[in-house]
């Protein structure tokens, strides 16, 4: 089974409330987007979005920019259903993150909360960061959470990864510079925890003609 269908086949088959990394609001990506995107015309893109809130919460908080990415279909569909006619605002991308065609330096602010650590590949790491380059302008925020040191090593049935602030900061590498990071405690739907890193990065600015000379 490929990733789409893995992540296809966890959307039919359970409910928006059924699965570990479920949180009625993302509180702490609020936070940290509204204090580095405070402008609601932002250009803001939500990585593996997949059916959570995060999207319901910055419409209602005046986000008009809005895009939403996930490998499975069903996954967006469920969130587009719940919006209802709110959904028109958003940009829905349907589309493995790894090889889609994202505009180059189109977004303000990536955020990404549990793709990151199933990429346990390090060619698919490679290509996440070049993604992410590609797609954040110069100077753009990325708000990124993956399991931290203590999180679980599996997750729905897959192999993921477990990163330190250095380790996530030597991850994406000299062009991101590390602005905040914390350690959060995830209370799963199934009374158990999950460690989470929330960490800000900040896009190296563009640099002039000055500097190149």
């Amino acid at each position: 089974m490929n990733r789409q269908q893995h992540w296809e086949t966890v959307y039919t088959t359970k409910t928006t409330d059924a699965v570990s990394w479920y949180r009625p609001h993302l509180d702490r990506s609020l936070a940290l987007i509204e204090r580095v995107a405070p402008d609601r015309g932002a250009a803001v893109l939500d990585v593996g979005g997949g059916a959570s809130t995060l999207v319901d919460d910055l419409l209602a908080r005046g986000y008009r920019d809005l895009s939403v990415l996930d490998i499975s279909a069903e996954a967006l569909s469920v969130t587009r259903k719940r919006l209802g006619e709110s959904a028109h605002a958003v940009t829905w991308l349907a589309v493995d993150l790894l090889d889609a065609p994202l505009q180059e330096a189109r977004f303000d602010l990536w955020h990404d909360r549990a793709v990151f650590h199933f990429l346990t590949e390090a060619d698919q790491r490679a290509n996440y960061v070049r993604q992410l380059t590609h797609a954040l302008k110069p100077g753009g925020h990325a708000v990124l959470a993956t399991f931290g040191p203590d999180g679980p090593m599996k997750c729905s049935g897959l192999d993921t990864m477990r990163y330190s602030i250095e380790g996530l900061t030597q991850a994406l590498g000299d062009g991101f510079a590390l602005i905040d990071s914390t350690l959060e405690l995830h209370a799963t739907p199934f009374d158990t925890t999950q460690q989470f890193l929330y960490a800000l990065f900040q896009r190296a600015p563009a640099r002039t003609t000055r500097e190149t000379s």
